[in-house]
């Protein structure tokens, strides 16, 4: 790459997260918790929105929610389920 040059990830975060969109992901949580839903929405802060929302523990689902919004400072990963 020559000197000065500005270097584009392929792809970044947002994209990333665009591409996620009405799939189902896995969330992980300060604290060890894990929701896992479809992906509706985020936005600049990476608050998010999962609809059809479950609370796993050991993997298995324990509760379900339905939709939710997540606050984006509570969140360490989100991952394709």
């Amino acid at each position: 790459m020559p000197r000065g040059e500005i270097f584009l990830a392929e792809k970044r975060p947002f994209d990333v997260l665009n591409n996620a969109l009405d799939n189902n992901v896995l969330v992980r949580l300060k604290g060890n918790r894990e929701l896992r839903g479809k992906f509706a929405s985020f936005d600049v802060h990476m608050n998010i929105v999962l609809e059809d929302c479950e609370e796993l523990e050991e993997g298995e689902s324990k509760r379900k929610f339905g939709t939710v919004l997540l606050r984006g400072d509570t969140i360490v990963f989100i991952s394709p389920a």
